[in-house]
């Protein structure tokens, strides 16, 4: 299969396992899912689709010389994200953890066709399971992965935070040390550290967005209460849900959907919120390979970097008191 990715270039997949993963339906079905949730759909952020991303991951890990067991963990890392993709953590209440489709894998995958595509190569699912027994693919925070580097780099180019120059030289400057991905080039670490800190403020962590997350959980949550969807409904597409929603006739939740939308504001207000949230922060600290082959955090290299992310952590951290403000209150 040839595929073709704005980030990766032009591609001939040769490995017949990896081509009908892709094929498959739980697969597919991520091409109706927004990385960003209802951000997404409403138009705020670009509409990057979890397919495209966990193909991106598949990539990346192919590329760094990940081997074939590592690049179908990747492809598969996303597959259990529901419609609207985190902000369903907001409406069981994870919004730190943001984990809810990696506590849900192992029973999602276990009622798709990816068990059966697997088992035609000799493969267990439950080998992919855990992705930090894949290193490339995942790491603990703040180090870099896979994962964490595709998102970063495809939001980095719909926020307008970097151009496609800037994306290749960073995958020019990507090594693998000791089985971790490293950079090779202290400013080009630097140049990832801080622009992951802008796409956090910009947008994974941004006060806006977090507010529309959470208006969204609320109507999820009402309509789950009424019995207007069920969670069965989570594991289709972001537009199916959101369709469903939208025509259910219930004053409460047509109250709280019609403020889902791009022009509602959200205020700071520990007096008289409408409710208060947090959310999950994203940061990194890449390795840096030294001359001498040895790797070390950009932090201890870079004193004014690691005061800056200390400060940024800090002061986003906690609950945030959100007053809503309607465009019609305006």
């Amino acid at each position: 299969m040839r595929y073709h990715d704005p980030i990766y270039g032009t591609t001939t997949l040769q490995a017949p396992v990896l081509v009908d993963l892709m094929q498959s339906d739980a697969v597919q079905r991520l091409q109706g899912v927004l990385q960003h949730g209802i951000s997404g759909l409403i138009g705020l952020t670009p509409p990057l689709t979890r397919f495209e991303h966990s193909v991106g991951v598949m990539l990346l890990v192919r590329g760094l010389g990940g081997p074939l067991q590592e690049q179908i963990a990747a492809l598969l890392h996303d597959v259990s994200h529901t419609a609207f993709s985190h902000v369903i953590d907001y409406v069981y209440n994870a919004h730190d953890s943001q984990g809810y489709h990696d506590a849900v894998k192992e029973s999602y995958i276990a009622g798709t066709d990816l068990p059966y595509v697997l088992e035609e190569y000799g493969y267990d699912f439950r080998e992919f399971l855990d992705e930090e027994a894949y290193p490339l693919l995942e790491q603990p925070a703040p180090r870099l992965c896979a994962d964490r580097l595709d998102y970063f780099l495809r939001d980095s180019l719909g926020l307008d935070l970097a151009t496609l120059s800037h994306v290749r030289l960073v995958l020019k400057h990507l090594v693998v040390h000791e089985g971790r991905i490293a950079t090779d080039d202290a400013a080009t670490a630097r140049w990832l550290a801080y622009t992951f800190m802008a796409a956090d403020e910009e947008s994974w962590a941004n006060f806006h967005e977090v507010g529309l997350y959470e208006l969204t959980a609320q109507a999820i949550r009402r309509a789950l209460e009424i019995g207007v969807v069920h969670e069965d409904d989570f594991w289709g597409v972001d537009v199916a849900l959101w369709q469903k929603l939208q025509a259910a006739p219930d004053r409460e939740l047509q109250r709280i959907l019609s403020l889902v939308r791009p022009d509602t504001q959200f205020v700071w207000d520990d007096e008289n919120p409408t409710f208060v949230v947090s959310t999950k922060l994203r940061t990194i600290d890449p390795d840096v390979v030294l001359p001498d082959g040895s790797a070390a955090p950009l932090s201890h290299l870079d004193r004014d970097f690691a005061e800056q992310r200390r400060r940024y952590l800090q002061e986003k951290e906690g609950q945030w008191p959100m007053r809503v403000v309607p465009p019609d209150a305006r």
